[in-house]
């Protein structure tokens, strides 16, 4: 350990690795709370210890034995011959993709962290091989998920709050709708959790497994609980609070979820570069996969951890209150949609950003409501963050990546 950081690039690399974590930490994984603390189910002093815990665990123990070091495939590395070029572009893509998050975050924009390292490494390798080297099917995959993202995380979270309403905050008598439909959908919810840690977290690939192994027995065990639960201790005289009340504790678990998948997915984007530059270091070349030591998982965790408790303020305030007025069955709403559309986007290999699916979802709760309960100068300010996300990290990268070509 010593001995690698005595190696200046591996050092450089990795305090940019932990830069890169810190911003996804303070944008993305923010933005992974920004509906429990817009509603008002949790605290932001809550959600940044559950966040901050939760993100680190994820990372350390279920990010990634093997991270890919060309992120997405989204150049070719057999055109790389030379190994100082996958430590001068790792270091290119981590630093741009930083300053950009850092940028975004400082504003409140809730960008994509995956869409700005993919940016950060393509622009790297056009610098040193031309447009040829890039992927441009996955590419035009990542512009697709631009799109499709938000408008499914929109559409579907408009058809959960018009039905959580229907079924109970519209009936005569709301507290006892919701004894009858609240475990309904806490037990779908926890079909859905589920089913994600398995795909998710433990990386399993099978949807059928997902289902029936993990979600179905878990999405039981939380009904019958909250079945249990709602007949015997609710107790509340206005119905309308009742209801919210228990979308409420609801949403936590679901909050908790998130950050422990965040972090076992996303800690990849600030490592992954990371892990490529070790292994030029360790072992003198660098493959399409590479092993990742525990340590550099745990810097990572820790790095997203920090992130959130230090700057995540900006982007959970961004999402959480400034696009619409948030409650708590509109929160979970939001949170419920997300994870479905990730899930069955994942299970069929569709690309799918997060964050743009969590702001789709939160402009369909809004929507709900009317087009006047959305901030529309917020939205177009948001959408165009994400359009020129990959464009901007590209570019710096291409820079950065030619100036230390040029002096290392």
């Amino acid at each position: 350990m010593i001995e690698l950081l005595s190696n200046p690039w591996i050092f450089i690399t990795i305090i940019v690795g932990f830069l890169m974590a810190w911003a996804i930490g303070a944008n993305d994984a923010a933005n992974s709370m920004s509906a429990a603390v817009g509603s008002g189910a949790i605290t932001p002093k809550q959600a940044v210890l559950i966040a901050g815990l939760l993100e680190f665990t994820g990372a350390y123990l279920f990010g990634k034995s093997v991270t890919e070091t060309i992120r997405k495939g989204i150049i070719d590395a057999s055109q790389i011959a030379d190994p100082h070029v996958i430590v001068y572009g790792s270091i290119a893509a981590l630093l741009a993709s930083s300053l950009w998050l850092v940028f975004a975050t400082r504003f409140g924009l809730p960008v994509s962290t995956t869409h700005s390292i993919v940016g950060g490494i393509a622009g790297y390798g056009i610098v040193y091989a031309g447009t040829s080297i890039v992927n441009w099917g996955k590419m035009a995959q990542i512009v697709v998920s631009w799109i499709f993202s938000p408008i499914f995380g929109a559409i579907v979270a408009f058809i959960v709050i018009k039905l959580v309403s229907k079924t109970i905050l519209q009936q005569e008598d709301p507290i006892e709708s919701a004894k009858k439909w609240v475990p309904f959908w806490i037990g779908i919810t926890f079909v859905i959790i589920g089913s994600m840690f398995y795909i998710k977290v433990m990386h399993g690939d099978s949807l059928l497994i997902a289902v029936t192994n993990y979600g179905i027995p878990v999405g039981i065990g939380a009904f019958l609980i909250g079945f249990v639960l709602l007949r015997r201790n609710f107790k509340i005289d206005d119905p309308y609070l009742g209801a919210e009340s228990i979308f409420k504790k609801v949403q936590v678990p679901i909050s908790a979820y998130l950050a422990l998948s965040h972090g076992a997915n996303d800690v990849a984007n600030a490592i992954g570069p990371v892990a490529a530059v070790y292994t030029v270091a360790t072992m003198g070349l660098v493959g399409m996969k590479v092993p990742v030591p525990k340590w550099i998982l745990a810097m990572g965790g820790l790095g997203i951890a920090v992130g959130v408790a230090t700057y995540g303020y900006k982007v959970m305030e961004t999402v959480g209150r400034r696009i619409t007025e948030l409650t708590n069955t509109r929160g979970f709403s939001i949170n419920f949609s997300a994870a479905s559309v990730v899930l069955i986007a994942s299970a069929l290999g569709l690309p799918i950003s997060t964050t743009h699916t969590v702001v789709g979802a939160v402009i369909g709760v809004g929507l709900a409501r009317g087009v006047k309960a959305i901030n529309k100068e917020v939205v177009k300010d948001i959408i165009i963050s994400w359009f020129v996300t990959v464009p901007v990290a590209a570019i710096v990268a291409g820079i950065i990546f030619k100036i230390l070509m040029i002096v290392g």
